[in-house]
């Protein structure tokens, strides 16, 4: 059931992304979807789980269009093909010299003498449990550095390593043993992937120069609330990934700029008249598997014209909440809804009154679809699939 539960995550994931990234011209980038659909190899899926957020490559920008050589070249024949110098741990591709590729080698450290064209280094799937500025002392270019899965630890984390690195975009720390979100990070960096550590706490002032970051994941940690100041800074966030965490309810100090908020699987005792006030662009709202009921949560709260898709799925609703006209998505199964009410879907029906909604996901409640009423079709008129 949870593999089932995660492929379906991964899917609605996709959509996400593609639509905040419709207006990007198709010809500038190549979609490296990060998140495998194999169940045959637990492996391949663990070693490539970059956050659940596909990794989009810029080919003008001579980007590497994969993040990792395994299986895919033979290292010697490039070793002896390569006029240019490259750390014996490591693989130095001819066709990306800009790419240092050292993951899943088992190192405990990050190799000494690294190139000083190093663009973009790879060091997923390693043993690495600290990281020092004299490893990157030589870099002054480095555009993406990639640690998922190592056992880096704050305490052995230079914070100095990174905030040298003034043209950093990408950094990645997923699947670690970070305790607290690392401060003195470059101001460049536009994403910054912590998913599945042991972040506790914000460190003070860790956010307030990153004017440019526009993903931050920070699920699967033991977030128990975040305090006002924790985000400051952050005013460009597209997407912002707090499920999994220890929250019991909506933070309330969240950047305005955020079109992607993720919430499932933390246990969110309410949601009152408020809890999203001042959210004028969210359009993703994922609020999965947070044992919320229809009596803590208030009649209106999602009722905000920006919405474009929202997921309710697998709580304990016992009422459809009023949605506004506009959303397009609703994910409402596994819950214990017993009767279709319309006017959650429109207040009046007419010309131009009707719901905008494309696909209603209402299997596994307790309503079968002989409960529908009669004029139910005449306020989801545009709507392309419904589950019962």
């Amino acid at each position: 059931m949870w593999a089932a539960f995660e492929e379906e995550e991964c899917i609605r994931q996709w959509g996400y992304i593609s639509a905040a990234v419709s207006m990007a011209p198709l010809c500038c980038a190549v979609l490296v979807l990060l998140y495998i659909f194999d169940s045959a190899s637990a492996t391949t899926v663990a070693n490539t789980d970059y956050g659940g957020v596909p990794l989009w490559i810029n080919r003008l920008l001579g980007e590497p269009s994969v993040t990792s050589l395994q299986g895919r070249m033979d290292s010697a024949w490039f070793r002896a093909n390569n006029p240019e110098s490259c750390p014996e741990q490591c693989d130095c591709p001819i066709h990306w010299p800009t790419a240092l590729y050292c993951d899943h080698r088992g190192l405990a450290d990050i190799p000494d003498r690294l190139p000083d064209r190093t663009q973009y280094l790879f060091l997923q799937g390693n043993n690495i449990s600290s990281l020092s500025s004299s490893f990157l002392a030589n870099i002054t270019d480095l555009r993406w550095l990639i640690l998922d899965h190592n056992q880096l630890q704050s305490d052995k984390l230079d914070q100095a390593a990174l905030q040298n690195q003034s043209q950093l975009s990408y950094f990645f720390a997923n699947h670690n043993h970070l305790k607290s979100v690392p401060s003195a990070l470059p101001a460049g960096l536009k994403q910054l992937r912590l998913a599945h550590n042991q972040i506790r706490s914000i460190s003070p002032g860790a956010f307030q120069n990153l004017h440019n970051l526009t993903l931050l994941l920070l699920q699967g940690n033991r977030l128990q609330t975040i305090t006002e100041g924790d985000l400051k800074g952050l005013v460009s966030l597209n997407l912002l990934d707090l499920s999994g965490n220890s929250l019991s309810s909506v933070p309330k100090h969240l950047p305005p700029s955020v079109q992607q908020l993720y919430l499932s699987n933390n246990t969110l005792s309410e949601l009152d008249e408020d809890s999203f006030v001042g959210f004028l662009s969210l359009k993703y709202l994922r609020l999965s598997h947070c044992g919320l009921q229809s009596s803590s949560v208030h009649l209106q709260v999602f009722n905000f014209s920006s919405l474009v898709e929202l997921d309710l799925s697998y709580n304990k609703l016992t009422t459809i909440p009023t949605v506004p006209t506009t959303l397009q998505y609703l994910y409402l199964e596994a819950n214990q809804i017993q009767e279709f009410n319309v006017t959650s879907f429109c207040r009046e029906v007419g010309p131009l009154s009707y719901s905008r909604m494309k696909i209603l996901r209402l299997d596994g409640n307790k309503m079968s679809y002989h409960q529908l009423p009669y004029d139910w079709v005449f306020c989801l008129r545009v709507l392309e699939s419904i589950y019962i």
